[in-house]
């Protein structure tokens, strides 16, 4: 139940946040990598307190994640710095200044739950039922419906 309520607490972050975006992109005044580069700089001091709390006060963390050797390491600064972070960031910002929230948005976020899904159960293991099947084939379709209006 926690997953589920940060996940959700997480969409309505990023609904009500790519909304500001996409008006300012709008206005023509600030180009995608500005506004990537000032989400990025206005997240890390947030980030950092948070997890200072995480680890100090509340140590729901690990204190010495920087020692967690080099392979973790590489993974979390390519995935979830370059590719998720970086690049995810810079396509969706540039797809948001020449289309509609209202599409770009869906499609993007379709097309992360089925890599999720489909490499979690190819490299991470994780089951693969058929109602997880049919939850992305309804998100695909969904998408599909949206984006085709």
């Amino acid at each position: 139940m926690k997953a589920i309520v940060l996940a959700i607490a997480a969409g309505l972050c990023w609904g009500v946040g790519e909304v500001f975006t996409k008006s300012v992109l709008h206005t023509g005044k600030v180009g995608p990598m500005t506004a990537a580069a000032v989400r990025t700089l206005a997240a890390l001091p947030v980030l950092w307190l948070v997890q200072w709390l995480m680890v100090s006060g509340l140590k729901s963390e690990p204190a010495d994640w920087h020692r967690a050797g080099g392979g973790i390491l590489a993974k979390l600064v390519l995935g979830s710095g370059i590719i998720a972070g970086g690049a995810a960031l810079a396509f969706f910002y540039s797809a948001l200044k020449f289309g509609e929230i209202s599409k770009v948005k869906p499609i993007a976020f379709s097309v992360a739950p089925l890599v999720g899904v489909l490499l979690g159960w190819l490299v991470l293991g994780e089951s693969m039922t058929p109602r997880k099947l049919a939850g992305v084939a309804m998100v695909v379709a969904g998408v599909v419906a949206l984006a085709g209006a």
